[in-house]
């Protein structure tokens, strides 16, 4: 660690053998006498995106009226503690989408572009809205951008009706040629975010000591808390604490694979088993990316289009997708809403991180802007429009939460991409079939 100036850069890491540990925002990286807007401390523009995949029941999803958000819908319940940073969007479409299937709802989420019909490698799609805000504000973060998933992507060939699998086994494209795959190992997606350095020797090595990342950088650390006051060591050794404790989940998992009987296919090998431990912990991963300034551009997919995962630990022994093509049998919609509520649930876990954890003069939650929702709107019927979508997020740059955007007719979903990008700063007059911007999150 080299320290130049009084101030801290904002750019500062922990370095040690195979480790490089960024730290989240200190009062010590603020200069004094010096306007906020001008410092460390200024807002940043972060932006995120969770897929649920497969629609979701409708009626239990949308809250009643519109305008002033007072009451959330059943599906909605868990973010009631959040409820004054979201905004719910519906009647959202996605034209692009048709004919209406499981590969194009899943490609057609973040590009609102058509996916060329192949079973081949001559896929192609469209640059996806996180790539393009990746391009423009990426370069400021060690990564530009960070792809995770929940499922192994193994599947190749086709997959629906004559659409090649690439198309629902990745959410982010960088240009229409090019997927980018997402990562669904804790582990991994911990050593892109701090395990920098050292061989992959070291790290094998380190891995079967059971030792942890922070003991590589602990020379740093002494070296850092005796330069902090006290309230930056406090906020030093509490984001510390959560490395090592996210770590230590880490290893916990991967040391009770060994004792697992058959593996769930769907699960890589050395993830938690039960899938709310797995998908809570790469949200924790999400939150310390964040706070430690590693990127500032997330997508998330909560499973794979087509996905026959059951949920044994909320009751529901059914797989998924037989559940979405329930031919309006009220109990096989009861379940599949249950799931619904149960993905959203986690998803108010992450935020509920984000909204405790400080920054600057707000929170994380407060300097980002996540959108949750799903490619697809009635399962049963495969259509895409009066899509589930809801925005969470961006106080501290003005948006106004609490909110139930209902639009009368069917309005692009690239409208609202359009307008998430004005938001983190990136300029454009149109993507995809838009055909404006949402106004009601651009007023202040």
């Amino acid at each position: 660690m080299i320290i130049t100036k009084k101030a801290l850069p904002r750019r500062t890491f922990l370095r040690g053998m195979g480790a490089t540990v960024a730290l989240p925002l200190l009062d010590a990286m603020v200069p004094s006498m010096t306007a906020l807007a001008k410092t460390a401390a200024a807002p940043v523009r972060r932006l995120g995106f969770v897929y649920m995949p497969m629609g979701c029941d409708l009626p239990r999803w949308t809250p009643p009226g519109e305008g002033r958000l007072n009451e959330l819908s059943p599906t909605l319940q868990s973010l009631a503690p959040v409820m004054d940073q979201l905004t719910v969007v519906t009647n959202l479409e996605l034209k692009n989408a048709y004919p209406g299937t499981h590969a194009t709802s899943n490609a057609a989420f973040l590009s609102a572009a058509k996916a060329k019909w192949t079973e081949s490698t001559d896929y192609y799609l469209g640059t996806t809205i996180d790539q393009i805000a990746a391009k423009q504000i990426g370069h400021q973060t060690l990564l530009p951008s960070l792809e995770l998933s929940m499922d192994l992507l193994q599947t190749v060939g086709q997959c629906d009706n004559g659409y090649a699998c690439v198309y629902q086994n990745n959410l982010s494209w960088s240009s229409p040629t090019t997927p980018l795959p997402a990562e669904a190992h804790p582990r991994i997606v911990f050593e892109r975010l701090f395990g920098e350095g050292g061989s992959a020797a070291d790290r094998r090595a380190a891995l079967q000591r059971r030792a942890s990342l922070l003991d590589w950088v602990r020379d740093d650390i002494t070296r850092l808390q005796n330069r902090l006051g006290p309230e930056d060591r406090t906020r030093v050794g509490q984001y510390l604490d959560t490395v090592r404790e996210v770590e230590r989940r880490i290893q916990k998992a991967e040391a009770e694979t060994k004792d697992q009987g058959l593996p769930d296919l769907d699960r890589p090998v050395g993830v938690p088993t039960a899938y709310a431990d797995h998908a809570r912990l790469m949200f924790d991963l999400q939150v310390l990316a964040l706070q430690g300034d590693v990127t500032r551009v997330i997508t998330f997919q909560l499973a794979r289009e087509t996905s026959n995962r059951t949920y044994p630990e909320i009751g529901v022994s059914d797989p998924h997708h037989p559940l979405t093509h329930h031919g309006n049998d009220p109990e096989k919609i009861a379940r599949m809403a249950k799931i619904n509520a149960f993905h959203v649930s986690l998803f108010a876990y992450f935020l509920e991180k984000l909204k405790a954890t400080p920054e600057g003069d707000g929170s994380l939650l407060d300097h980002a802007l996540y959108l949750y929702g799903s490619g697809m709107g009635n399962p049963n019927v495969h259509d895409h429009v009066n899509l589930p979508i809801l925005v969470a997020g961006g106080g501290a740059s003005g948006l106004k939460g609490a909110r139930h955007i209902k639009y009368a007719e069917p309005t692009p979903l690239a409208n609202l991409h359009l307008t998430l990008l004005e938001r983190v700063g990136v300029r454009l007059d149109a993507f995809a079939d838009s055909k404006g911007k949402v106004d009601e999150l651009l007023s202040l």
